[in-house]
């Protein structure tokens, strides 16, 4: 076969792809990696945990004796659902934030990502529909439209969905002939908005879908990161565990480099999402759980955890601060009590083009608010992150991006 057969025959692959292929497109939020790394520009995009916080020498450590002790069992196959003392660390910190839980509830997956693509193909047929915050979690979008799932938004406040709005559209969704799967919500300190759900909705949802026999699928990798750590709210698993699913991670709280997270389910939902799982990647990473559970079952975790909150909540005020004193009058931000966004409305800015490239022109890296709708709807509205940026960086990107707003 001559070279020029064998390019054309590689071309052909593509027209046999999938109609789903056309759902698998660049994140909007990864493709800003490589723009952030360009000389003098400032990133308020990229949520990452800021690992400066974590004791490495510690965890390197942990790592060497794990290895040096049992190398020859952490580096072999492994139960699809999970080594047997992580799913008790997890009950544990379930507990945190009310719930209680049995072992057998718990799945752990290859971080809360793999979960919620568990979850969506484990319920969702193609054309059911997910009932999501409006905006949204970019990744769950990404999965939902690869199982060509139909997102139905419903417009959040600054506390979250409201519950009636929830209960309205499914029943419109319903009357319509549509059949409705889950409500996907993230209600503590919102990925994108920053926004934390009260307890009185959080009842009121868990309710409203409970009398619909509709699900919810709850995501909750910020749960821990409160700047008020005397006060947390109950997790909508805690409060209606039938109900709900809820989606659990290590990434945030610990490395999101291990890719450890999991699925608290019933025991019935749970042995099929193990499967599910078993099909995908077989099991998940052994070394990866031993470690996460070495650590974070360990004295230096919550210490650590502290010190990193306390990071959040002081760039988190720089942030605020930079804010007031760069923003065109008319715009309004969300002001978070806990991880590591914030979302603006733009309000009467008309300015036109595209957000991304606008704010790149100017220094700063950003996420548009556009990339968190299904439709990619054209919204003046945009994500800023503070988690992982140093405050003199916040206060010149937020300068940046008003400097942009100006213009």
């Amino acid at each position: 076969m001559t070279g020029g057969a064998a390019a054309t025959r590689r071309t052909d692959a593509v027209p046999l792809f999938a109609h789903r292929a056309e759902e698998f497109r660049p994140s909007p939020v990864r493709a800003v990696f490589e723009i952030a790394l360009q000389p003098g520009m400032i990133s308020l995009a990229g949520g990452n945990p800021d690992m400066s916080a974590l004791p490495h020498e510690v965890v390197a450590g942990m790592a060497a004796r794990i290895l040096a002790e049992r190398g020859p069992e952490v580096l072999q196959y492994g139960s699809g659902a999970g080594i047997g003392r992580l799913p008790e660390l997890i009950v544990e910190l379930m507990g945190l934030e009310g719930a209680e839980i049995a072992p057998d509830r718990i799945q752990i997956t290859a971080g809360s990502q793999a979960g919620l693509d568990l979850v969506t193909k484990l319920y969702c047929d193609p054309g059911d529909v997910v009932v999501a915050e409006g905006p949204t979690y970019v990744g769950a979008l990404g999965v939902f439209g690869s199982y060509e799932v139909d997102v139905e938004h419903v417009d959040v406040d600054d506390d979250g969905l409201d519950p009636e709005a929830v209960a309205e559209r499914i029943d419109g969704l319903r009357a319509a002939g549509r059949t409705v799967k889950f409500v996907y919500t993230v209600p503590n300190f919102s990925n994108p908005t920053g926004v934390t759900t009260p307890e009185g909705r959080r009842r009121r949802l868990v309710d409203v879908c409970a009398e619909r026999g509709v699900l919810v699928l709850e995501d909750d990798p910020y749960g821990l990161l409160g700047f008020d750590r005397a006060h947390r709210l109950p997790s909508l698993y805690s409060l209606a565990p039938d109900t709900v699913i809820h989606l659990g991670s290590f990434s945030k709280i610990f490395s999101p480099g291990l890719r450890v997270g999991w699925i608290a389910a019933p025991p019935a939902v749970r042995a099929r999402l193990q499967i599910a799982a078993e099909a995908v990647t077989i099991h998940p990473s052994v070394l990866s759980q031993e470690l996460a559970a070495a650590y974070v079952g360990s004295e230096h975790w919550r210490p650590c955890l502290d010190r990193a909150v306390a990071l959040y909540r002081s760039r988190c005020a720089a942030m605020m601060e930079a804010l007031e004193a760069h923003m065109p009058e008319g715009v309004r931000w969300t002001r978070p009590a806990g991880g590591f966004f914030t979302w603006l409305d733009l309000g009467p800015w008309t300015g036109n083009g595209d957000l991304l490239r606008r704010a790149v022109d100017h220094g700063v890296v950003l996420v548009p608010g556009g990339a968190c709708y299904a439709d990619g709807r054209a919204t003046t509205s945009l994500r800023l992150a503070y988690s992982a940026t140093p405050e003199a960086e916040i206060a010149e990107g937020v300068r940046r991006v008003g400097r942009m707003l100006r213009g």
